[in-house]
Order: structure tokens, then sequence, then C-alpha cells
């Protein structure tokens, strides 16, 4: 079954592709934007992290974190940064075993088997607060335009 808004957003604990901690827990108390993404240095996957990119900022003034995951090695993220000069961590899921547990991984995805573009908006309690992708979403991700449709649904002006 699908996540929905008002679930709790599964615990888990990765790296980012640097090798730096990540824990869900530790964010309890703020907001923040956790979004899956099939594979680095597609078209859609760029778009979407060059979306975000450009209007990082607003983000980082709200106090909204932002990660993206998603699988592929540690060097494939650090080339896909570096490349697109992206601000935000790149979490690893090598074993797509975060996006099993998010509802992110299908074997019906566009690539094929893999994971879907979803994101989910997390708030200070640790609770889904908004979904966007997948069947529980309320819209699609517009990879292009994502940075516009996170800030829109709590009304950050960009």
């Amino acid at each position: 079954m699908m996540l929905q808004v008002g679930d709790k957003a599964p615990k888990f604990e990765t790296v980012d592709e640097s090798g730096n901690t990540f824990r869900l827990n530790d964010h309890l108390g703020t907001k923040l934007v956790l979004y899956f993404y099939p594979k680095d240095e597609t078209p859609g996957c760029t778009a979407e992290a060059c979306s975000i990119r450009d209007n990082y900022q607003t983000f980082q003034e709200a106090g909204i974190p932002v990660y993206g995951i998603s699988g592929g090695s540690t060097e494939s993220h650090q080339k896909f940064k570096e490349k697109y000069d992206l601000p935000f961590p790149l979490l690893m899921d090598e074993d797509n075993e975060i996006a099993k547990l998010y509802h992110a991984y299908s074997k019906l995805s566009v690539i094929g088997l893999g994971v879907k573009r979803i994101t989910y908006l997390i708030d200070e309690q640790g609770e889904i607060e908004g979904i966007f992708g997948g069947s529980a979403g309320e819209e699609g991700v517009k990879s292009s335009e994502h940075a516009e449709q996170i800030a829109g649904f709590w009304g950050l002006k960009l």
C-alpha cells in the first residue's frame, strides 16, 4: 500500500555522495524535502535537480533542507552533483531498500525496473505532509518545474 499524507515517514539511515551520515530522525523539528529520482544524468532527473538548484536559496531561507535520493554509485552521484553544481546532498540507496520503504520502487517505472520519480514533503513531526508523483501523489512531478511545485505547496515565493 502506498504511503499517504498523514503517515509517518519511514525512518532510515544512509550516507550522501560524500560519505556523510543521514538519519531521518535527525531532522525532526524541521520540514524536509525528500525526492526520489530514477538515475543520475538522465534528462528528466537532470531537469528536476536543476529546477531545485536554481531555486535552492528559497528553500534555504525557509529552513527547509532538500535531499535527492537514488540508486547508483557514490561516484555517479558525485559526478552528477559536480557537473550541475547541485547545492544539496544526494543520498545513497544502492540496493533500493529506501525506495522500497517509500513505495518509490516499481517493476513498472518509466525506465523499467527501478525507482519512480516521487517527492515526499515531510513536516516537523516526521509525518508526510505532501506527495508529488506516484499513485498517491496529488499531481505528478513536473521535472523542469518541480521547485515551483514544492514551493507552491508551502506557499513560498520563488
